[in-house]
């Protein structure tokens, strides 16, 4: 069984899908247990000294001049998760419930929150039970972070509200007490500590993101496909074209068209052929999907970075005897990033329906049957399938605008610059799920249009990912019902099952 060690300092987006995907378990780190102790014991030294402390002897946003007295502190968090359970939608899916509950817990793990080991490790219990909360997928708007989604998560705990439980909806309290665990009670601040936050958009994010990362390679893969699929060049491919622009996404992609390419004997073929220039949407790839890996490396970074960030307010430096009110739980740096990368990963579908669109045209593909079959007519072959991408790209246009762009006051004009970056989760995820549908689609046509290329054989990496899409969808000699080939495809793009068999067969891939 996996396992993942939280310090609040090192976790990578691989563990969090670790966690998220596959149930990988979870610990503490001694240095964090330490670390939490010490930001406890000052919260508990500012209550017996009777210092009036933002949220946690006060009330919150607009009201944080309304001091609170010491026999109310515990309900004043309870009150606070409460009324801040006021989420709409659709339940955010399991797995992005649990990146949310690794990376709150992190956050809280790195010490500066004042939150007791017990509540963290109460957390990482549920986490390892699979006691999910349900928390629903709107309802934030990005700072002062995403409240209502962790009022949620918070909710739970306290045993109020409603949790899953091996698959089952249930009340909360009934989830804790299948999996022998029970309700926690807040102390000071513990309420606000847990709510106050970017782990909503950035657990969202980072699983889309290891998803785009996965589809900027797959786009590679079906694009060399496409190249020995309608008799186009690899000459663009050579890395001196690629050294004199220098960027690194652009060689990475090249790279790898070039490994999968490497002794093609379609691309031999027609060698000495009259054709001059293929069009932008093959001889162009690296330059495409290249500038979306270097997006998504911005992206990786910033989700990195906020991984491991404290976004508590207000954040309690013990060491200096400071409790300072900031604004690190504003999700501006996520927002604009996970825009970026949404508009990035949009252009693998873009240019990937235009190599569609070369396959199915007769009068672009190089002698391929119109619409890739045989008895055209009587037949409709993958007419439609390249409409239904279309679809999906159009639909992106409309999803990729920024939601950072957008704000709205809140909290009575205290909170009045706002990010969306929850949105723009949301968003960057809508987006991946259609560029996997749109890299399906290309996938059947690709694998059809190399079967019209015998007896000729493909090079390792298209031959390797022909092979294994014909093990699930047949030929197509007559039209039959398409949408369950495009399932079992994407399947195998979602599963991580086609880059895997290609991977392989040539090496690794960038």
């Amino acid at each position: 069984m996996e396992r993942v060690r939280i310090d609040g300092e090192s976790l990578t987006l691989e563990q969090v899908e670790a966690v998220a995907r596959r149930g990988a378990k979870v610990e503490l780190a001694p240095d964090a247990v330490r670390r939490m102790e010490r930001s406890r014991a000052f919260v508990d030294e500012i209550l017996r000294e009777g210092r009036v402390v933002y949220g946690v002897n006060t009330g919150f946003g607009v009201l944080s001049d309304v001091r609170i007295d010491a026999a109310e502190i515990e309900q004043l968090q309870v009150n606070l998760i409460r009324s801040h359970s006021i989420g709409v939608g659709e339940p955010l899916p399991a797995e992005g419930v649990r990146a949310m509950m690794l990376l709150r817990a992190n956050v809280v793990a790195k010490g500066y929150s004042g939150v007791r080991v017990l509540v963290v490790q109460r957390l990482l219990d549920l986490l390892n039970a699979g006691v999910h909360p349900i928390i629903p997928e709107k309802g934030s708007v990005g700072a002062s972070g995403d409240l209502a989604p962790l009022a949620h998560l918070t909710l739970a705990m306290l045993g109020e509200g409603e949790a899953e439980y091996k698959g089952k909806r249930m009340p909360a309290k009934a989830a804790l007490k299948k999996a022998g665990l029970v309700p926690i009670a807040l102390a000071a601040k513990e309420g606000l500590a847990l709510i106050n936050g970017t782990q909503a958009m950035t657990g969202i994010g980072a699983l889309a993101q290891l998803d785009a990362e996965r589809l900027a390679t797959l786009a590679d893969v079906v694009g060399a496909m496409d190249v020995e699929a309608l008799l186009a060049s690899a000459k663009p491919f050579d890395a001196r074209v690629q050294k004199l622009r220098a960027h690194p996404g652009q060689a990475a992609s090249a790279a790898n068209l070039r490994k999968l390419l490497r002794g093609s004997a379609i691309v031999k073929s027609h060698k000495n052929c009259g054709k001059v220039q293929d069009a932008y949407s093959l001889r162009c790839m690296p330059q495409v999907h290249g500038a979306t890996r270097d997006a998504l490396a911005y992206s990786r970074r910033v989700l990195t970075i906020e991984a491991n960030a404290a976004t508590d307010n207000p954040l309690l430096f013990p060491e200096d005897g400071d409790v300072i009110s900031g604004g690190n739980f504003h999700g501006q740096p996520v927002a604009l990033a996970l825009d970026f990368a949404a508009i990035a990963v949009a252009e693998i579908a873009d240019i990937s329906e235009r190599r569609v669109e070369q396959l199915v045209n007769p009068a672009l593909s190089s002698n391929l049957p119109a619409f890739l079959i045989e008895h055209k007519g009587l037949n409709s072959g993958f007419m439609i399938a390249q409409v239904a991408a279309a679809s999906l790209v159009s639909e992106n246009k409309i999803l990729a605008h920024p939601a950072s762009v957008d704000s709205i006051p809140s909290s009575a004009g205290r909170e009045d610059h706002v990010s969306m970056g929850t949105i723009a989760a949301r968003k960057f995820r809508e987006i991946v799920r259609n560029v996997q549908a749109a890299l399906a689609i290309e996938f059947l046509c690709a694998a059809q249009g190399l079967d019209f290329r015998k007896p000729l054989v493909p090079s390792k990496g298209p031959g390797a990912a022909l092979k294994l899409i014909r093990k699930r969808v047949p030929f197509l000699h007559d039209d039959r019902v398409l949408y369950q080939d495009h399932r079992r495809i994407l399947g195998l793009i979602q599963s991580g099952e086609l880059l895997a068999a290609v991977e392989a067969a040539v090496g690794s891939l960038a």
